[in-house]
């Protein structure tokens, strides 16, 4: 009962860490998306956006790794498990589509 208990701790701080709130944008965007004139701005903005696309991505490969946690331990996490492996792939989705679209922006400034 204890490993049992120590295990969900563990798991809620997990998630809760994974959640927590980033802040991607350091610097205020649309700011610096409209002050930008030289191949030398766009070139800034394209390495920021490149950057935050790593950031998503790891992110999306620390849930593909939890997920696979999940999947292949179910009986750990009780009625849990099923909620915990949807979490994890609604993540996985959105950290991707983040990380693509961040690319995305980082083209079309390398091109400007």
């Amino acid at each position: 009962m204890k490993t049992k208990s120590l295990i969900t701790l563990a798991l809620t701080l997990g998630l809760l860490s994974a959640c927590a709130e980033m802040n991607p944008h350091p610097m205020d965007m649309s700011q610096a998306v409209q002050n930008a004139t030289s191949k030398a701005d766009h070139e800034a903005l394209a390495q920021h956006y490149e950057e935050a696309a790593k950031e998503m991505q790891l992110k999306a490969d620390e849930h593909k790794k939890l997920l696979s946690q999940y999947r292949s331990k179910s009986y750990l996490y009780g009625r849990q498990a099923e909620d915990f492996k949807a979490h994890c792939e609604r993540l996985i989705d959105v950290y991707e589509k983040a990380a693509k679209e961040n690319l995305e922006m980082a083209k079309m400034h390398r091109q400007m």
